[in-house]
């Protein structure tokens, strides 16, 4: 139920204009923040740069940790008339809510962050799992609301989308957000081991079922016991698996191989497909039965080109990963090379992204910033709206109406791809952004 009264507090000399009828703290300092957050409840907290007291020891970055130290489960949304993208990318990866830049409603981010916070179930405060799904988009957020409201049942799971989506990173946030978080979650995937074998891995087998099997061998459905067993590429099991796995998820019982002892197990589901399953029932090599006793809970983990917006957040993620475990300095990413990425198709979706940042970082040397030649081979690239070839007819043409067309059409690309911030479409194309609001006006004024 939606709350009638929102409190918010805010940290800064300069204040937000917030809704009449919110309660709202004012703290114009670092300290008395500090302490008011410590001491109160709130369904948001909100910075507003400069703070009067920052010292030059003291930046934005340690204001964040202390926050987050004293109230993890309160968001933090950081309005800066100055930021540019890259620094809401850096904010965001440091653990703030949100960030209002110069071209933002500041409002409606504070009143987002501030219902999630109301709307979120109490035992929700403190997530480490949710620190897995890095994005802020919607289908991240449906997947995080999912996971909040299956976490502590036994519904089978059935998560789909493209190679690369992430789909397994979404397994094991489902699971350590659950009860049997305490116990490893057992991963197989299906596509990995030859039939031959893949019933007695995931059942078992008793001494002597079959040559070579020396010893009684506990499967896999055994070793997760009180835990999450975890299916990847379901759909390459074959059909007399099929049967056997039917039987489990109806009376969660099953037989090793060699044997007609039954034996019992409490494990929790979770399957991944790369392709549409109903298509593989349609063609007979997926029983329908077994499809709907898989897709109790669906989540469908979307590509990577359909939420760009997670691109920024993701390529500092692998950075911070990529420079512990090779235990080098950090690296940052340039404003361009970060376009560059966001122009990109990405057809082996987030585990390209990866293996791309993985790579720049390797041809970067001991440079500090990634560049957009670090990655020259890292995808392809989104088809650009083509600029039509200008042919000079015999009675010649408009120079001036056939150039504004060609430059309005440039500007429209860049404003597109940097989502209608004018600040990051006119750095992508090397202009001021005084110079293209100019430019915009000219062309509005042309177009009229």
């Amino acid at each position: 139920m939606k709350p009638e009264v929102l409190q918010a507090l805010q940290i800064g000399a300069d204040r937000v204009e917030l809704p009449p009828d919110w309660q709202v703290d004012y703290a114009p300092t670092i300290a008395e923040g500090v302490d008011r957050l410590a001491n109160v409840h709130y369904d948001v907290a909100i910075v507003v740069p400069p703070v009067p007291d920052f010292t030059p020891g003291f930046t934005m970055e340690n204001l964040l940790d202390r926050l987050l130290s004293l109230r993890r489960s309160v968001p933090i949304v950081i309005c800066d008339r100055r930021a540019r993208l890259a620094d809401a990318v850096r904010y965001m990866q440091l653990g703030a809510y949100d960030v209002a830049g110069p071209e933002d409603d500041a409002i409606a981010k504070i009143q987002a962050a501030a219902e999630a916070c109301r709307s979120r179930p109490a035992e929700a405060v403190g997530e480490p799992w949710r620190e897995m799904l890095v994005g802020t988009s919607p289908a991240i957020r449906r997947t995080v609301d999912v996971i909040r409201l299956v976490a502590r049942r036994r519904s089978t799971v059935l998560i789909s989308g493209e190679t690369g989506t992430g789909k397994e990173v979404v397994a094991r946030a489902l699971h350590l957000a659950s009860p049997r978080g305490k116990f490893p979650m057992v991963a197989v995937n299906v596509a990995g081991l030859p039939e031959t074998l893949l019933e007695a891995e995931l059942f078992g087998h008793v001494k002597g079922a079959f040559t070579g099997a020396s010893q009684q061998r506990l499967g896999r459905f055994e070793q997760a016991n009180r835990s999450t067993l975890f299916l990847d590429e379901i759909g390459d099991l074959p059909l007399d698996v099929q049967t056997k796995l039917l039987r489990f998820l109806q009376e969660r019982e099953f037989q090793r191989v060699g044997s007609s002892e039954t034996i019992r197990v409490d494990v929790r589901m979770i399957v991944a497909a790369n392709v549409n399953l109903l298509d593989l029932v349609r063609q007979g090599s997926f029983r329908e039965d077994l499809y709907y006793r898989l897709n109790v809970v669906p989540i469908v983990v979307p590509p990577l080109r359909e939420r760009p917006e997670d691109i920024p957040l993701l390529a500092n993620h692998f950075i911070a990963k990529v420079c512990a475990q090779e235990n080098i300095a950090p690296r940052r990413l340039a404003l361009a090379a970060l376009a560059k990425l966001q122009g990109f198709s990405w057809p082996g979706n987030v585990r390209q992204l990866e293996n791309a940042i993985e790579t720049a970082i390797a041809l970067s040397g001991d440079r500090e910033l990634l560049i957009p030649s670090d990655f020259a081979f890292a995808g392809r690239a989104l088809p650009a709206s083509p600029v039509q070839s200008i042919a000079v007819s015999e009675n010649g043409l408009n120079f001036d109406q056939t150039v504004g067309r060609i430059e309005r059409q440039i500007i429209e690309e860049a404003l597109r791809k940097a989502r209608g911030n004018k600040t990051v479409a006119a750095e992508m194309l090397g202009l001021k952004r005084t110079t293209l609001s100019a430019k915009l006006r000219s062309l509005a004024v042309s177009a009229g």
